[in-house]
């Protein structure tokens, strides 16, 4: 048995999620797939589901040092290549991350990259994911966090449609007057939560208008004048910008909420993985949606 190409075999197992999609991404039988794992598992005396986590990111690492050392003696260093796997938020993945990607392949033809945008937390680990990106406060893990930016969760309304005609609220306790745009999403909380200097305000206005999809709906509806929306600010900067949307009682506004792009690999980072990580950190640092001031 060839132990690295078992190896190999075993990681694109995990990464796509069984046999017969490993099958198809390394263009062999399903039953040498089946077989070698068989026989991997009968090396080491232990069933690879039982492993755990830790084997599977010991290959991985392997296997990473084996290519970065390849692609270093034959002068492609500079090259990525291979699947490199990313997930974000939906409205972040399509606004931020997916031009992004785009440059990232246009420079680099041997690459190739596979989004998964969802509002939800993705486990890199089960679910083979090269790097994510967390907009929260994270807690401590063994991943590596990267800070490339800061957003708020904003309230807006459209001006002069909506504010001309019900007002400008001036004080928390003002939203109860006034038309809710509430969205159930993963970046909103269910119940608004404002402060005034150390002291927590709970808003509880009773939305006229909830969805559950992505933030856009709710968008949407600020924008046609409906009411006061509660989104995170780089989900809104292009309208406030051009003046569609005003942003209100932002003296009432929560700390802002960091945004992180997540890793797995530590220093023995894979080069498709480096450089997508270098370029995507140079682009949204610089981009002045994301770093919402105080």
């Amino acid at each position: 048995m060839d132990h690295f190409q078992a190896m190999a075999i075993f990681v694109t197992v995990v990464e796509t999620g069984g046999f017969a999609s490993a099958a198809r991404k390394l263009d062999i039988p399903p039953s040498v797939v089946s077989r070698v794992v068989t026989e991997l598992e009968e090396h080491l005396s232990v069933r690879l589901t039982d492993a755990g986590s830790g084997y599977f990111e010991d290959c991985r690492r392997i296997l990473g040092e084996i290519e970065t050392a390849e692609l270093s003696a034959t002068g492609t260093h500079s090259s990525p290549r291979g699947v490199l796997s990313i997930t974000a938020p939906v409205m972040f993945g399509r606004l931020h991350v997916t031009p992004i990607v785009l440059d990232y392949l246009r420079r680099y033809p041997e690459a190739d990259a596979n989004c998964w945008f969802v509002d939800r937390v993705v486990n890199l680990v089960d679910e083979g994911t090269d790097v994510a990106v967390r907009i929260a406060q994270l807690p401590d893990s063994s991943l590596q966090a990267i800070n490339v930016g800061r957003v708020r969760r904003v309230l807006c309304a459209s001006s002069p449609g909506y504010l001309a005609k019900h007002g400008t609220p001036r004080h928390p306790d003002d939203l109860a007057e006034h038309v809710i745009i509430a969205s159930t999403g993963s970046s909103t909380p269910p119940e608004w939560r404002l402060h005034d200097g150390e002291r927590q305000i709970p808003v509880r206005a009773h939305p006229r208008f909830t969805t559950t999809t992505t933030n856009d709906s709710a968008i949407s509806a600020a924008l046609a004048d409906f009411g006061i929306a509660r989104l995170l600010s780089y989900q809104v900067a292009q309208y406030v910008n051009e003046g569609s949307l005003v942003v209100v009682l932002p003296e009432f506004e929560l700390p802002a909420i960091p945004i992180h792009l997540v890793h797995r690999e530590g220093r023995h980072v894979t080069q498709k993985v480096r450089a997508f990580l270098d370029l995507a950190i140079a682009t949204l640092r610089a981009d002045a949606s994301l770093s919402w001031s105080d």
